[in-house]
């Protein structure tokens, strides 16, 4: 391997200007020396601050921005190195672009790569995402690499145990480095690096992986490998965990292995990532065997760095030589970020871009920017919001037929196939709070993927929850909480509860239902219980019959909603599955694939009637060139509303 100095390697500072910044550094004495680890993970293609799908800069997100913040980090310390975590290759539209439309041939750089060049990373380990174009623009893009990419636990041919294996890519790598110690001596270190990616892979990318390679166990693979890299030399190992910090006890195949991977003996630090979280931080205060205000997992340092660039991950290690072997003797961890959040919910960047790193992917920045503002497919119906709160919607219907779509390929094999599959959506654009004009508004004819923000405000992730058809009801019922109370008979009453945010109003398709308005809401606003015996979903049915409060069905939402967000029945504790894609992605996909989609509503729900009933709610002006496509419910213009917002009635 060849040796490098970090001296020569990096941006550095004079020994003095190192003490007076930073105190590892300063600490280090004739036989101690400071190394800092620096970790980059889930960059998903975001080489600029820029959000594509909205089509505008962002202060929150880019390696160029994160690149800038390496460049001071690495010049706080006497030796430094820059390893990023996995989930580079995919994740917003330029990976996309480069993936379907450009393509990658023999001796084609990846804008990704090319940008991880620029900055200078000594190693990577692969994420889930990299498999997502398959294997064959995989390898493509990893051959421009000008650092290595380990992966341990992906596995070509499988021997008799996991040091046996032709893995895909090396398993592992020790990169001979020289570090400065305290008295400004060089001394050799071999470092190892190791890496791991969630065995899920198998099920995420079946289509691409099935018959090509197979996955082990994280903790097991690190458990073969460890003593291997001990015996080759590696004086310090780094486990590059592509895996989230979840439960304490370790279980054959977990997804989140960083836990108990960190309890296998010879591993010294961990990077973790996948989750899309920050380490140290106080999402992980209660967990097993993690102290996330040290920044510990079993007392071995740890980091995790956000996602798309927002942080980079720090550990700082003291290392102290006696005789020929290296030990770590103290150490500290943090996550610093690229931009604040301000107490208006505004953002301020803390630092600026690198121009070497926007140049060295600027052809491809514009590039993508033409992509996103031309069709990817085309809508044989209008894609607006307007009516979306009061009769059953295009907008949401697009979101639905594409979660539907990509769950029943993603639960192929596994025990839940064969399972009716639902789906839940909720209007994000629907006026309220943000004025007259928030709606979505899409013409029948051609979609661009930046239409899909319009469509989809969040970068939420795709889940699967398994619940019973009383589960179901519940979950309806919670919903309906969107509605006032209304007197049978009486005219002009107010629809819509103002204090209810309208991506709680989910909408269920795959059964059809009736919501009696003059019941009282089982729920508060905030989903707490009210009315125990609120029965507003009536005549729900399932294929024509009434739903069976026992029968289970398999319902698509989002990472928020399955994971108990907004406080739903059926939500919290019954995921079945976690896809490691965002909503907006599986949308552009579904699009992608169908060539034009007919999100045309199916009047799937409505109110329930009410003679001499009349209710009020109020919309953008622009919908009334829409009122003749709603087919479900009685809509007639009632004047203006207040704040620019115009007035309409349905007669119940």
């Amino acid at each position: 391997m060849t040796k490098l100095t970090f001296d020569r390697r990096h941006f550095l500072m004079g020994t003095a200007a190192l003490i007076a910044v930073h105190p590892f550094s300063a600490r280090a004495a004739g036989n101690q020396a400071h190394l800092r680890i620096m970790e980059t993970t889930d960059l998903h293609v975001h080489v600029f601050p820029y959000d594509y799908y909205a089509d505008k800069p962002v202060d929150t997100v880019g390696l160029a921005r994160t690149a800038s913040i390496i460049g001071e980090i690495r010049a706080e310390a006497t030796n430094s190195m820059l390893i990023d975590n996995g989930d580079f290759l995919q994740g917003n539209p330029m990976g996309d672009y480069i993936a379907y439309e450009r393509g990658m041939k023999d001796g084609d750089m990846h804008p990704v790569i090319q940008a991880m060049n620029a900055v200078g990373f000594d190693a990577s380990t692969l994420g889930n995402h990299e498999f997502n174009y398959g294997l064959e623009f995989l390898n493509k893009a990893l051959a421009g690499a000008n650092f290595p990419v380990v992966s341990a636990n992906i596995v070509k041919e499988m021997g008799a145990e996991p040091t046996k294996d032709k893995t895909l890519l090396p398993p592992f790598v020790i990169l001979d480095r020289t570090v400065t110690d305290g008295d400004g001596n060089s001394h050799p270190i071999k470092v190892g690096l190791i890496g791991f990616v969630p065995p899920q892979v198998m099920n995420w990318d079946r289509k691409h992986l099935e018959g090509n390679v197979q996955a082990r166990d994280i903790v097991d693979t690190a458990k073969a490998y460890v003593p291997l890299m001990k015996e080759q030399g590696a004086d310090i190992i780094i486990a590059l965990s592509h895996s989230g910090i979840g439960a304490a006890d370790h279980t054959d195949g977990m997804e989140n292995a960083s836990v108990p991977l960190a309890m296998v003996d010879g591993i010294d630090a961990i990077l973790t990532g996948h989750s899309h979280l920050v380490f140290p931080g106080p999402k992980f205060a209660d967990i097993g065997g993690v102290d996330a205000e040290k920044g510990t997992i079993h007392g071995k340092p740890a980091a995790m760095g956000g996602f798309w660039g927002s942080h980079l991950g720090v550990i700082d290690l003291m290392l102290e030589r006696s005789g020929n072997e290296w030990k770590i003797v103290s150490h500290m961890s943090e996550a610093r970020p690229i931009s604040k959040r301000n107490e208006d919910r505004s953002t301020t960047a803390l630092v600026e871009s690198d121009d070497a790193v926007l140049a060295s992917v600027n052809k491809e920045h514009e590039e993508t920017l033409a992509y996103v503002r031309r069709a990817v497919g085309k809508t044989d119906a209008a894609l607006h919001s307007y009516f979306a709160l009061v009769a059953d919607d295009p907008s949401v219907q697009i979101v639905s037929n594409a979660q539907i779509w990509y769950i029943q390929e993603q639960l192929k094999g596994t025990e839940h196939e064969g399972l009716p599959i639902l789906s839940a959506a909720a209007p994000f654009k629907a006026g309220g709070r943000g004025g007259p004009e928030y709606f979505t508004d899409v013409p029948v004819g051609d979609v661009a993927i930046k239409n899909v923000a319009d469509l989809y405000l969040y970068p939420n992730t795709v889940r699967a929850v398994r619940v019973t058809g009383a589960q179901v009801k519940g979950w309806l019922e919670r919903s309906a909480g969107m509605f006032n109370q209304v007197t049978a008979g009486e005219a002009d009453q107010v629809l819509l509860d103002p204090e209810f945010p309208s991506y709680n109003f989910d909408v269920i398709d795959g059964v059809e239902y009736q919501i009696d308005l003059s019941q009282p809401s089982m729920f508060t606003a905030k989903g707490e219980p009210l009315n125990e015996g609120a029965n507003r979903i009536v005549n729900l049915t399932f294929e024509g019959k009434p739903i069976d409060p026992a029968q289970e069905f398999i319902i698509a939402t989002n990472n928020y909603r399955a994971s108990g967000g907004g406080s739903f029945p059926g939500t919290g504790d019954t995921i079945v599955f976690e896809g490691p894609d965002t909503n907006r992605d599986v949308i552009v996909r579904y699009i992608v694939d169908k060539g034009t989609v007919s999100p045309r509503a199916d009047a799937n729900w409505t109110f329930a009637p009410l003679e001499g009933t009349s209710v009020l709610f109020d919309t953008g002006p622009a919908a009334t060139k829409y009122i003749g496509d709603v087919t479900s419910v009685k809509i007639e213009a009632a004047g203006d509303g207040p704040d620019g917002f115009a007035r309409f009635r349905i007669a119940l």
